[in-house]
């Protein structure tokens, strides 16, 4: 028995490693979680949403002073899953809420990222998550990191399904999660 310990151990091995890569697979986020906008106008982005069939558009208000906007993009923007969940459902931006580049709002008002965020969407925290729909109109607002994947994941299809039309978000996430334990 002892002799075909070390073979077992490697056959183990060997069958896992695959399993673990699969399961870590990451990509940097500002490539493919977030689209690229070199001028940042909403109107043409609820267009390409509206082109492209998408739910809307998905915003996410960050800085660089920001731990828990680094964590989000270390831990859980940076997972395939997400991405490509999230870039099949919506138009993904990124707005600095200290930024002082310009961006041009729903109604064609030029305005910096700082007065974007904080005047006409009341950030002031950072994260934020917001939720458009393909005219403009603001679905869900959420604030702060999500605990895990699951929970980010959650948000998104909590938004692509409708929920948020006949409940809250943390109502939703505690759904899901009996759901999962009841599985296990």
């Amino acid at each position: 028995m002892r002799k075909f310990a070390p073979v077992f151990i490697a056959a183990l091995v060997l069958l896992v490693s695959p399993l673990i890569s699969v399961a870590v697979e990451t990509r940097d986020p500002a490539e493919h979680f977030f689209h690229p906008s070199f001028e940042l106008d909403l109107r043409e982005e609820l267009q390409t949403a509206r082109d492209e069939g998408k739910k809307g558009l998905f915003i996410m208000f960050d800085n660089a002073e920001c731990p828990w906007c680094a964590k989000m993009k270390a831990n859980i923007l940076n997972q395939v899953p997400v991405q490509d969940y999230f870039r099949k459902h919506f138009i993904i931006l990124e707005v600095d809420t200290e930024g002082s580049d310009m961006i041009t709002d729903f109604n064609g008002k030029q305005l910096r990222h700082k007065d974007f965020s904080l005047k006409h969407n009341r950030v002031r925290a950072t994260p934020v998550f917001l939720f458009f729909d393909t005219n403009g109109k603001q679905l869900v607002k959420y604030t702060g990191a999500t605990r895990n994947l699951n929970e980010f994941m959650w948000l998104g299809e909590f938004v692509v399904d409708d929920h948020y039309k006949s409940k809250r978000f943390a109502v939703y996430k505690r759904e899901r999660k009996k759901a999962a334990q009841n599985k296990s």
